[in-house]
């Protein structure tokens, strides 16, 4: 009886494949930052690395536990491309900082929908008002 026969040989599912659809992205400075490359076609774009996108989320999840130093390293190791822990740091920073400001509009920008739904729905209960198109 061999030892797959004994332990009832089985197979694990494949795991669902999330491909995230990176955009090319306009060229704003001279430094290339890490996972983009310069489109050939034209200079003022930067086209992505997949490869090392991907590499550098996987480098987010393990800042939780290990320095940006070592982070960097690792992600220079496993990327072939070198990125210091200095630029790792302001690129992990300045992708938070986004984030943050992108956050915050969305809630500023419900909060608008909401308030001028309230005007709205008070122009139209007020008595005694009257509406700009039935003056016209």
């Amino acid at each position: 009886m061999s030892a797959s026969e004994s332990l009832g040989y089985w197979t694990l599912p494949k795991p669902e494949i999330n491909q995230k659809a990176w955009s090319r992205i306009p060229r704003v400075a001279r430094t290339i930052p890490f996972g983009y490359n310069v489109d050939e076609t034209d200079d003022d774009f930067l086209i992505p690395i997949e490869n090392e996108l991907e590499l550098l989320e996987k480098a987010k999840q393990h800042l939780i536990q290990f320095s940006y130093r070592d982070v960097a390293n690792w992600l220079s190791k496993e990327s072939g491309r070198y990125i210091s822990h200095v630029g790792l740091k302001k690129r992990i920073q300045v992708e938070r900082k986004r984030k943050k400001a992108a956050t915050i509009k969305r809630k500023l920008a419900s909060r608008l929908e909401k308030t001028l739904q309230e005007i709205k729905k008070l122009e139209q209960e007020t008595t005694g008002s009257y509406s700009p198109e039935a003056r016209a």
